[in-house]
């Protein structure tokens, strides 16, 4: 009874982010897909090859090493189906730091999902629990300018799930623990002549969560989110003051794709990485539905202020999300505030639809250009 009761949590949780059918892949610790922070949130939840800021953690390390300023602190709240509960709140805090010799970075970040109180009973007369569900993983990075205008990255992450209702009789239940690894790379190109303009070439990829399956019970392991981002941009520098970035990403999850016998949890989590791109039971044609593609355009003026949009697109068959957001951001001195605003265009409403996102940069030292 137990690990059927905590295999329906699971999938209940797992079902508040995304529009879950038959075809849809679930993980543990989905909140790991969601973006944690505003601009990226206002850009249709991208960052693998957007300009660098304080929150590249989650998308692209390798960014740091090309960051502005040598150092920043940043944290960003986000409420999660704000229009039902008051209690879900995915927090993030990050901090970074460029090196003295110019070419490395070192960068460490923290994030928190809280389900708030749920509620339950065993059984319908039974008295009723109350329990904190929260997951949270803690992770640091090193990025290295390779040339100019190359970096890379590694990143260390350590997990935990804690699902667990320790007031039901008899569990075996325990918190999830686990660690991943993210490889990522990022170019970013000299300024090119683009006609009566100057501009900059971007382009990223990204391998996250790279480890193990979450283990909770005894014989009851889940994978968790590994993925491939890849993504590139372009700048256009219309004047001295007036800029607008453009950035194009795609993503997929490299875990098993659904089985109709529930083989995929069969499978190793390393193995699992070369055979997600060809375990479809409906072949290629169902591989292409596990990419989502997101799309953003950003306009800055002065390197002060900021309007950002997004189109976020996953196919109905693999979870549905498709959304609008918008954001803005704005900088006075070492204090940057961004902000973002998120419309679902699915039949399936996202947990996020109407919810606005607010996040707070503090930069210290000295601006370090690059170029």
């Amino acid at each position: 009874m137990t690990k059927r009761f905590f295999k329906i949590t699971l999938a209940v949780f797992a079902g508040s982010f995304f529009g879950l059918n038959a075809q849809s892949i679930t993980t543990a610790l989905p909140f790991l897909e969601v973006a944690a922070d505003a601009r990226a949130a206002g850009l249709g939840d991208q960052g693998v090859a957007t300009a660098p800021d304080a929150f590249s953690q989650q998308w692209n390390s390798s960014k740091y090493a090309f960051a502005e300023n040598e150092m920043a602190v940043a944290l960003n709240v986000t409420p999660y189906l704000s229009k039902l509960v008051s209690d879900i709140v995915l927090g993030n805090l990050v901090g970074y730091k460029r090196l003295s010799d110019g070419r490395s970075a070192v960068a460490a970040s923290f994030r928190y999902f809280s389900l708030g109180e749920v509620e339950f009973r065993e059984t319908q007369d039974s008295e009723v629990f109350t329990e904190k569900p929260v997951e949270f993983t803690f992770d640091v990075s090193y990025a290295l300018k390779l040339s100019d205008n190359f970096s890379m990255s590694v990143a260390g992450r350590y997990l935990r799930s804690d699902l667990r209702f320790q007031s039901l009789e008899n569990t075996d239940a325990e918190a999830g623990n686990g660690f991943g690894v993210d490889i990522t790379g990022f170019y970013q190109s000299r300024d090119v002549n683009l006609g009566n303009m100057d501009g900059r070439w971007r382009a990223g990829f990204a391998i996250t969560n790279i480890g193990p399956k979450m283990k909770y019970t005894e014989g009851e392991e889940n994978f968790i989110p590994t993925n491939l981002r890849f993504g590139g941009g372009l700048d256009f520098d219309i004047d001295a003051f007036n800029k607008i970035r453009t950035s194009l990403e795609f993503s997929k999850l490299l875990v098993p794709s659904p089985q109709n016998d529930g083989s995929e949890q069969d499978q190793s989590s390393i193995g699992s990485i070369f055979t997600s791109f060809t375990d479809a039971e409906g072949g290629l044609k169902e591989e292409a539905k596990e990419v989502t593609a997101s799309l953003g355009v950003e306009y800055v003026y002065d390197d002060v202020f900021a309007l950002r949009a997004g189109y976020f697109h996953e196919h109905e068959d693999k979870g549905a999300r498709k959304f609008v957001s918008l954001g803005a951001g704005f900088k006075y001195t070492s204090i940057g505030i961004d902000m973002s605003y998120l419309f679902s265009t699915s039949d399936v409403a996202s947990p996020l639809d109407g919810t606005l996102r607010f996040g707070l940069t503090f930069a210290f030292g000295d601006e370090m250009r690059d170029f």
